[in-house]
């Protein structure tokens, strides 16, 4: 019997309408307005970086989008060790310019916050418009059936309070708050298998905090999708 799925696994050649849903969803936020305060720069300076995480994520993960292409998550599989993009150093440089200091100290933050176990990690939800169109929840409902069926737990970090409010419809449950640069701040959620309830986690705790500092020179840091 053929099941419709309410996703469509994502492709090579969705990176680019992929790139321009995360570009519609971060600029108008407090978080995009943060990394990129030149509010005429923005979108393209966001949009290229968006454009190389889903580029890794389509090697390294799974990218979803709703049928109709208004919505989509990026996943990073997070049971052993993933590489950076090739070249990120000099890509994300190309890409932020003057910003590049924001971008590293984002990554930063989010690193230093994230689980240790294996995991499934949803980096990003993107669905540009109001709430009440219902494809953020779609597009997250949608995906979360692939990712159950491999039974691991998943994590996500949301960046308003709308979607930490969804995550916690879905069944995640928040885990941590990670100010940034004392302006805004990230939601760490956390949502156990459902293959495994019942049984306790290794990691049910995010690791140790450590002090955020900015870093020139320190080729190991990564963007928000990381």
């Amino acid at each position: 019997m053929n099941v419709t799925m309410p996703v469509v696994r994502a492709r090579w050649s969705d990176t680019g309408r992929i790139a321009d849903l995360i570009t519609d969803t971060l600029s108008p936020t407090t978080l995009g307005a943060w990394l990129v305060p030149d509010e005429h720069r923005r979108p393209a300076i966001i949009a290229a970086v968006a454009r190389i995480w889903t580029e890794h994520a389509l090697l390294f993960g799974d990218a979803f989008l709703l049928p109709e292409g208004t919505a989509a998550t990026i996943w990073f599989h997070r049971y052993r060790p993933i590489p950076p993009p090739a070249h990120y150093t000099d890509r994300l440089a190309d890409a932020c310019g003057e910003h590049l200091d924001r971008f590293r100290l984002l990554d930063q933050a989010l690193a230093a916050r994230r689980p240790t176990e294996a995991h499934n990690h949803l980096a990003l939800l993107a669905a540009p418009g109001p709430a009440e169109s219902g494809r953020a929840a779609a597009v997250l409902a949608g995906a979360q059936q692939w990712m159950d069926t491999l039974s691991l737990p998943t994590y996500a970090e949301v960046f308003t309070d709308i979607d930490r409010d969804l995550f916690q419809q879905h069944g995640y449950t928040h885990r941590d708050s990670i100010p940034l640069d004392g302006r805004t701040t990230t939601y760490a959620m956390w949502r156990a298998s459902p293959f495994l309830a019942g049984r306790p986690s290794r990691n049910t705790c995010s690791p140790a905090r450590r002090p955020l500092v900015r870093s020139r020179n320190n080729p190991s840091t990564r963007w928000a999708l990381r």
